[in-house]
C-alpha cells in the first residue's frame, strides 16, 4: 500500500503532521507492507530566496489580524502536544524549491526522515533561512548525504522535474492544502488529524484492497 504525504518546509502544520502521521503508522497493524512517499507542494512558488516579514506577520496579510494571535497560540499548542517549538513570530518565509529538491535526493538515499526533520526544526524551530544552500548542507550533512552530491545539486537544477511532478499531480489528486495524506490514490485526507483516525484511513484502505 502506498501513502504519499503532501507537505511544505514553510507549513507549520506539516511539521505537527509529520509526527502524527509517524504514530498513525506505527499504530497499523501492516506497516511493513506501506510504501511512503513524501511529495512536494510549495505553499509560496513565487518566493524568492531572501527572508521577509516573519509567518505571523504574514499570517495578518491573508486572514483577519484580530484572529491571528489565537490561531498561533492553536498552532503553538498542537506543537507542543507533538514535542515540536513552533516560533512563528520568528520564521521567515522563503522559496523551498531547493529544500524539495533536496527531499528528493534524500528519499533516493534512503535519508528523508533524517533530512524532514533537519528541515522542520531548522524553519521552524531555528528560524533558519531554508533557501540558503549553507543551511540546506548542513541540514544535509547532519542527515548523512554526501557532501559532494549535494553541492552538486545545489549548484544544478536536479530534481526540479520531481518536484514540478508531484505538484501535477497533487492537482490530479484533489491536493489542495498541506498536510495531505493520499492512501493507494484516494481522495486525500488531512494529516494532522489524531492518529487514531488516520489509523483508521490506513485500515480502511487495507479493507478495500482485501475485496478487491
Amino acid at each position: 500500500m502506498k501513502i504519499e504525504i503532501y507537505s511544505d518546509v514553510l507549513c507549520p502544520w506539516c511539521y505537527i503532521g509529520k509526527s502524527r502521521i509517524a504514530k498513525a503508522l506505527d499504530g497499523f497493524a501492516h506497516r511493513d507492507a506501506v510504501e511512503v512517499v513524501w511529495r512536494s507542494f510549495e505553499l509560496a512558488p513565487d518566493a524568492d530566496g531572501v527572508p521577509g516579514v516573519t509567518a505571523a506577520a504574514a499570517m495578518e496579510q491573508w486572514t483577519d489580524p484580530a484572529a491571528v494571535p489565537a490561531r498561533i497560540a492553536l498552532i503553538r499548542s498542537n506543537g507542543e502536544q507533538e514535542g515540536v517549538e513552533l516560533n512563528l513570530h520568528k520564521s521567515r518565509p522563503v522559496s523551498t524549491f531547493d529544500a524539495h529538491r533536496l527531499i528528493h535526493l534524500a528519499t533516493a538515499r534512503g535519508r528523508v526522515d533524517a533530512v524532514l526533520e533537519g528541515l522542520f526544526h531548522a524553519y521552524h524551530t531555528d528560524a533558519l533561512n531554508v533557501a540558503d544552500p549553507e543551511v540546506l548542507s548542513g541540514i544535509a550533512a547532519n542527515a548523512g548525504l554526501d557532501a559532494d552530491e549535494v553541492k552538486e545539486l545545489l549548484e544544478g537544477d536536479r530534481y526540479a522535474d520531481r518536484v514540478a511532478a508531484d505538484e501535477r499531480r497533487a492537482v490530479r489528486l484533489g491536493v489542495s492544502g498541506v498536510p495531505s495524506v493520499v492512501i493507494d490514490g484516494r481522495p486525500p485526507v488531512s494529516g494532522v488529524q489524531d492518529p487514531a483516525a488516520l489509523t483508521a484511513a490506513l485500515e480502511a484502505a487495507w479493507a478495500q484492497r482485501a475485496k478487491a
